[in-house]
């Protein structure tokens, strides 16, 4: 089965802007399980931009379907994450400067310390996913920490057109095999939206999509559970 994980990032992020209550990412991660989302992901930053320690919390008492958290290699939020116990933790890069994840994380530069954060996770009993650009050498190097999952990052082939999609879909899929390969659950995520994610769906042993904006983005204008919804049927007749 193709899941689902519904990122809930930009609901706390409209929250911050005035440093208020509302809207509350934890409603949202309801009306996301009632749209049909097999899983919620969340990025505690550690610069707290969007996601704050009391929603991790609470959605860690909440959230009824897989509790998903994007996280840094850092000491500080592994240890949150070790107490709270998400159900997955998913590393990636992290720059303060940055508007989103721009890239996947450099596992090959930090092979020891990537290591570390999967092995103390993986002790707790957590899922483990590393967030990873379709480069095949970074891929052998996150087989070789011992993570559960790749979650290929799709932004390149979200921002590319005609002939140059193509082409990083070709990527997207030749990483994917090798993840298989190395015996390792494949997910994607990022930049995907109601008109690019069919053939990222149909990529062989696909299991989980991430995604975020598009669907907050249709929220607005259809509300989430029905944004949600929509986007879950376009996998469930992706797979027939």
């Amino acid at each position: 089965m193709l899941e689902l994980g519904v990122n809930i990032d930009h609901i706390a992020t409209l929250r911050q802007a005035r440093k208020t209550y509302e809207p509350d990412p934890v409603w949202a991660a309801v009306l996301s399980e009632l749209g049909g989302a097999d899983g919620i992901t969340v990025h505690l930053r550690e610069d707290r931009r969007h996601i704050q320690d009391r929603d991790l919390r609470l959605l860690r008492e909440t959230v009824t379907v897989k509790l998903n958290l994007e996280m840094a290699c850092e000491p500080t939020v592994i240890d949150i994450a070790c107490a709270t116990r998400p159900d997955q933790a998913t590393l990636v890069p992290e720059r303060r400067e940055e508007v989103t994840t721009e890239g996947g994380l450099d596992v090959r530069s930090r092979q020891d310390a990537v290591t570390r954060a999967v092995e103390r996770l993986r002790s707790e009993g957590i899922f483990v996913s590393l967030f990873l650009d379709p480069d095949l050498e970074q891929i052998e190097a996150g087989a070789a920490t011992g993570a559960d999952a790749v979650e290929l990052h799709t932004g390149s082939y979200a921002l590319a057109r005609g002939a140059a999609q193509q082409e990083q879909l070709i990527k997207l899929t030749e990483a994917a095999k090798l993840v298989l390969e190395r015996k390792m659950r494949l997910h994607a995520g990022h930049g995907l939206n109601y008109q690019n994610v069919h053939p990222i769906a149909a990529i062989c042993g696909m299991r989980e999509l991430n995604i975020g904006h598009s669907i907050v983005s249709r929220a607005v204008l259809v509300g989430l559970e029905r944004a949600v919804r929509e986007m879950k049927q376009l996998l469930v007749t992706q797979r027939g």
